[in-house]
């Protein structure tokens, strides 16, 4: 699934094209599902902060069966089943995967919930952990938290012990939350927000972390929903800066003074690029509690490859509750 030129999902094409070859050090693997994620969106916009030379497939997230070793690989062979980032290409029959990258996936594993689990696992793992400090028995608030991140956000604060409120925009994303394991959920309207609403939505966040506040704060969403959530914030609380669906938001810094908190930003591409050992023991973390069924990531829905334009547009809509995966089967 081909984009050609910069747009939207219908400027997508399906195209046949020669199958990537494998070079040194890479893995080539027939892709048997690609999740999708926000920057895909972004991506064929050319608004992202990668622009690939085109054409190229969108699609950086997925599982797949080793049909070649590239040169100086070891450990791998064909017939083996892994997952991987890899920034774009994962929405095609085949890719190339750096095999250094490469995660196996596990023996009877099913490959779509195993294509939704990397990016935003590893993302909230790294988030929750090591930006955000997060312990036990403290309170996490998580905005956009129906979407693959932020479910991801919710069923991890709970393993780590914290007490989650879940902020959504409908009943049936804050069933999801729930479902997911959050403690309590809160619903808040579409931005724009003007002034008066945007007090009231700060008033709704105090009110439902908590005379204490949150000590973190997740936010995947941005936008006018950013200085109302920091509102509420605990002394020394953590505002964890995820991404910016909604918007970029300009923050009031006056505000970060008064609470002696922090705002920190979560890059997890660039964490796991500077401390790979490091990246590598938490998604050790993430296989073992998806065998446990400590996680689970929820399929919102599977499109077929030639239907990945429409994949593509159903998260930008912000219609998915959980992961949207393209299958090739």
């Amino acid at each position: 699934m081909l984009s050609n030129a910069p747009g939207g999902p219908d400027t997508l094409e399906l195209s046949e094209i020669d199958a990537p070859v494998p070079g040194k050090g890479q893995l080539g693997v027939r892709v048997l599902a690609c999740a999708i994620n926000y920057p895909d969106v972004l991506i064929i916009e050319d608004k992202y902060q990668m622009r690939p030379p085109r054409p190229f497939a969108p699609g950086a997230e997925i599982a797949g069966e080793v049909t070649e070793v590239g040169e100086g690989v070891e450990g791998w062979q064909v017939g083996d089943r892994l997952i991987a980032v890899i920034g774009f290409g994962g929405m095609a029959e085949n890719a190339v995967v750096n095999a250094a990258s490469a995660v196996r996936l596990p023996e009877g594993a099913d490959p779509v919930p195993g294509s939704a689990l990397l990016l935003t696992y590893a993302t909230t793992i790294h988030a929750l952990k090591d930006r955000g400090d997060l312990a036990a028995g403290q309170t996490l608030l998580v905005l956009g938290a129906a979407g693959g991140v932020g479910l991801a956000a919710v069923e991890i604060g709970k393993a780590m012990g914290a007490r989650v409120i879940a902020a959504v925009s409908s009943e049936d994303k804050a069933e999801a939350a729930c479902a997911a394991g959050a403690d309590e959920t809160m619903l808040y309207g579409r931005a724009p927000f003007d002034k008066e609403a945007s007090k009231a939505l700060a008033e709704a966040f105090k009110q439902a972390v908590g005379p204490g506040g949150a000590d973190v704060i997740y936010d995947p969403a941005g936008g006018d929903y950013c200085e109302p959530a920091l509102r509420s914030i605990a002394w020394e609380g953590r505002y964890l800066v995820v991404g910016f669906p909604a918007g970029i938001p300009k923050l009031p810094l006056n505000l970060t003074l008064l609470k002696s908190c922090d705002v920190r930003g979560v890059f997890w591409g660039g964490f796991a690029a500077r401390d790979p050992a490091a990246n590598a023991a938490h998604v050790q973390q993430l296989i073992e509690w998806w065998q446990a069924g400590t996680i689970t990531p929820r399929i919102d829905r599977t499109y077929a490859l030639s239907e990945g334009g429409e994949a593509i547009r159903h998260l930008a809509e912000r219609r998915a509750v959980g992961k949207v995966v393209v299958t090739m089967g």
